[in-house]
This record gives C-alpha cells, structure tokens and sequence, in this order.
C-alpha cells in the first residue's frame, strides 16, 4: 500500500527535494541542535534521479545500467555538503548504497564515502536480505547513539528508510535517527530542503 501511494506522489510530483535557501529556520535550530549534541545518524535518500526504477538490464557494478542523478541532483548534491559545511559538520563517516546515485550523491556531497550493502535497494534483493540489511542498520544505529559527539551521514533509498522508521522521503531529504532506550531506531527530525 504505502509503496503505491509513494510512486504516486513520486509521478505527480508531490514528494519535496532540497531548495536553494536551506531548511525551514525552526526545523533547522531544533535539528542543528541535535547534530551539534552527535551520536546520531542523517540517513538521506539520494538525490534528484529521475524516474522510479532502475531499468530491466540493471546491474550493480555498471553505472551505465542504472538510473542516475540528472544535473539538479548533482547540484542538490553539492548543496547539501555546502549546509553541512556552513554549519561546521564534521562527519566521522559516510556510508552509502553501493548504487550509483547513492554513491555519486554521498561523495559530491561529502567526499569520502564506504559503500555498505546494507543500504542497498530492498527491490533489487531476496526478503531474506532485506530484513537482514534492516537489523544491521538498527544495530549500527544503536552503537552511534552510544558515542555523543559523532555524527554519521548514511546515503540510501526511499524503501530503505521507510522500511527503518516508516517515512516518506523526497530526493535528497535527510532523517535524523538515534535510538531510544530500547534499542529501537526513533526519527529525530528531518533535514528537507537544504
């Protein structure tokens, strides 16, 4: 169900993506806050790429099989690692999807990035992958909630995140995730239009 009514929003245009001016300014302070505290995870989903799936003749080492960033994705790339910069960021590591735009939209962004399955597309692998992928992130959630002061920038798929805390992305928007005492991944805020 939720998967319909994201390619809906996705084909009609009704999903955000990062803007020129940066972040709501009240969304901004309470989220720069919690960055600035650490032990937390921006996990976004890649940048502008048009369409909705990679095509039939996909394959994950060739770039040229995939769908890829268009030239606003690249520069929404190149705008979300200018915010991280103007707000004096640090990241101490940058994880992505071994998908090229993921790939492309963590090191335009960021420079530096560890291509990590986990992050990988749940459409493209078995269920049994899927939900192996999802209980590693958790666990890699859980142990950065534990080093205040360190921050991660995580670059994956909408799937991906709304299959971890159940949200909706846009291209390029960013959650900002911690666990809670239980261990359980909790949504902090969101990084939307940068």
């Amino acid at each position: 169900m939720f998967r319909r009514s994201f390619i809906a929003a996705a084909l009609t245009g009704q999903l955000t993506s990062w803007a020129v001016d940066g972040p709501d300014p009240a969304t901004s302070a309470a989220t720069l806050k919690l960055l600035r505290e650490g032990g937390v995870v921006v996990a976004m989903r890649h940048a502008l790429a048009p369409g909705t799936f990679d095509p039939p003749e996909f394959k994950l080492g060739n770039c040229a099989t995939q769908r890829n960033l268009s030239d606003d994705g690249r520069e929404q790339a190149r705008r979300i690692g200018r915010w991280f910069q103007r707000n004096e960021l640090k990241l101490a590591r940058v994880r992505s999807s071994p998908w090229c735009r993921c790939i492309d939209t963590a090191t335009l962004a960021f420079g530096n990035v560890e291509p990590w399955t986990a992050l990988g597309s749940p459409v493209a692998n078995a269920p049994g992958t899927n939900a192996q992928a999802q209980r590693d992130l958790a666990v890699a959630v859980n142990a950065l909630t534990q080093q205040p002061g360190r921050i991660e920038a995580w670059v994956t798929h909408q799937f991906v995140l709304n299959d971890l805390v159940g949200v909706a992305t846009g291209s390029g928007d960013g959650l900002l995730l911690r666990t809670d005492k239980s261990g359980k991944v909790e949504l902090l805020g969101r990084l939307p239009n940068i």
